[in-house]
């Protein structure tokens, strides 16, 4: 373990993230408006109400905005901040450099996606005070809170070690990139295309529901639809109404993603190094 979060490649991007002035401003610039944000949904809120109260089910509406923006900053951050790990070592002819050291092709590979998860984890724990805030007016629980904090971390690791294992295989920065947005595109709207077919075809012909495991697949590995069920559970009441299959989202979620990520990093950690054996 001390190795593993010792490697001097760690070390090293630790140290280049969290010094630069931009990263802790962007952090700040995010919490500023996240705070306008909140005060402003609860200051309109008081004031339409007449009242002046600030009902538990506006704190719950309150809550699912501001975890749904969390989920948004993860997709659209995470790849820029992973997808050219690797890449961007090989455009600037420092990758070879960094191959030729006694580190693992493992500890580069780890290193670097794990100095672009602290930072996005940093950013996301640092919204924990104004999360906070809807605990004061009730209608969520903090268990609630510690799943879907466990669920993003597992998105987290899922899209930053697709983003790490595309910058490893694609040359160019800008192509691993856009390949990467790519796949969040599809992991985030096309599985969601492909349930609303799914449950119409399953439907179809039939004024009764039939069992649909496709659909079921796409919703379990669609991220707002698992984001959604773990914010209301009686929406997985209604889904599993809809495909006739009992299984949870998040179970089938954690496994699949679990397993891409994986495939991902052994597949990026295989890549990195040139396979000397065809030039014998």
């Amino acid at each position: 373990m001390k190795t593993l979060f010792g490697n001097p490649v760690l070390v090293k991007e630790l140290k280049l993230r969290f010094r630069n002035l931009k990263s802790f401003t962007g952090i700040l610039f995010y919490l500023i408006a996240m705070s306008v944000f909140v005060f402003g949904f609860i200051f309109l809120a008081t004031s339409l109400t007449g009242n002046g109260f600030f009902r538990p089910d506006e704190s719950f509406m309150l809550f699912s905005i501001m975890t749904y923006i969390q989920l948004g900053l993860i997709l659209f951050i995470t790849p820029a901040l992973t997808a050219g790990t690797i890449s961007t070592e090989r455009e600037k002819q420092t990758l070879n450099i960094l191959l030729t050291t006694s580190q693992t092709s493992f500890q580069i590979i780890f290193g670097k996606m794990t100095s672009s998860i602290a930072f996005l984890l940093l950013m996301i724990v640092s919204g924990l005070p104004i999360y906070s805030l809807v605990f004061l007016y009730g209608g969520v629980s903090p268990s609630q809170l510690f799943y879907i904090f466990l669920f993003y971390m597992l998105t987290l690791l899922a899209i930053a070690s697709i983003g790490v294992m595309l910058s490893t295989l694609i040359r160019k920065t800008i192509v691993a990139i856009i390949a990467t947005y790519g796949a969040m595109i599809f992991i985030a709207g096309v599985t969601a295309f492909f349930l609303l077919i799914s449950v119409q075809v399953s439907q179809m012909g039939s004024a009764v529901s039939s069992i649909s495991p496709m659909a079921h697949f796409w919703a379990t590995i669609n991220p707002p639809a698992v984001l959604l069920t773990l914010l209301q559970p009686s929406m997985e009441e209604q889904l599993q109404s809809l495909t006739m299959v009992p299984i949870p989202l998040w179970i089938g979620y954690a496994i699949f993603y679990v397993l891409v990520s994986a495939g991902c990093l052994l597949l990026a950690v295989k890549k990195l190094r040139v396979n000397m054996n065809k030039y014998k």
